[in-house]
């Protein structure tokens, strides 16, 4: 549980809120887990306690066997657990590529020449090996997110939380970004939590957790949430256009499966009908 003072316009406490409630949620190594919610259904706040940058004011908080309340474990939470934001130019600090990278590592202590090694390799993970010595002021907004990305995974963590990271990106941006987050879970293992407001990245996510007023109200894999799309209209919440386009429809009487995620299924099934 996590509780915060609300303030109203003229500064005065407005009472307590929580904004997470009674959670109760076990993430397994190697998943690729999205977790969809309303603007303040919690889902930030959660990402925030996965590396101890936020304390619940009830329960606890477990990172493999470390709690985040544990003052001496902070710094080892925060090298198991990476995060990524918004906003790359946030943590983007150095004026070259590879150094930007290295900053990430050598903050931990990491020797050099190991340093040059992750640099190298992380660069290689995300794809932007060949912009090592650009200027990151020079890159375009899915580039600069792939580059933060890469600083995260130099510090070899076993999880990377992402916090909307293609909420300030156009659609090409975006396709970089997630493919580069798929790549991670599926060829370096890396347990991936997602935190996304674009439908269309959620369906290549093994689980989907679905969040409001602090709690977990949904929880499945992405054709079983996406099969029930009036349950998600009701926590305003929408679904991919696709899945939106099978869902109508069937609703006119088209004999269509629950939960189609991609264009590829819905015309393999309207083309089996005709």
């Amino acid at each position: 549980m996590y509780e915060y003072i609300k303030y109203n316009e003229e500064g005065e406490n407005d009472g307590v809120v929580r904004a997470l409630d009674c959670l109760d949620l076990e993430i397994e190594k190697g998943d690729f887990v999205a977790i969809l919610g309303h603007n303040g259904s919690g889902k930030s706040t959660l990402a925030k306690h996965l590396n101890g940058l936020l304390l619940p004011t009830q329960g606890t908080v477990w990172i493999g066997e470390r709690n985040t309340k544990d003052e001496r474990e902070i710094w080892n939470i925060r090298q198991t657990a990476g995060m990524v934001f918004q906003n790359p130019d946030n943590q983007i600090i150095g004026s070259v590529v590879e150094e930007d990278v290295a900053f990430w590592p050598e903050n931990l202590g990491v020797p050099t020449k190991e340093i040059w090694s992750r640099v190298e390799e992380s660069l290689e993970a995300v794809g932007m090996i060949a912009y090592r010595k650009r200027s990151p002021n020079k890159l375009s907004g899915g580039q600069k997110q792939r580059v933060a990305i890469a600083g995260v995974v130099a510090m070899r963590p076993e999880c990377i939380i992402l916090d909307e990271p293609t909420a300030m990106l156009d659609p090409n941006g975006r396709k970089e970004v997630i493919e580069t987050i798929r790549e991670l879970n599926r060829q370096e293992g890396i347990t991936v939590i997602l935190i996304t407001h674009y439908m269309e990245e959620v369906i290549y996510a093994n689980r989907v957790i679905v969040m409001d007023a602090g709690k977990t109200v949904m929880d499945g894999t992405p054709r079983e949430i996406f099969s029930k799309v009036e349950q998600l209209k009701s926590y305003r919440l929408d679904v991919p256009q696709v899945t939106e386009l099978a869902y109508e429809l069937k609703q006119e009487g088209i004999p269509l499966s629950d939960g189609i995620l991609t264009v590829e299924e819905l015309v393999s099934e309207l083309c089996q009908l005709y």
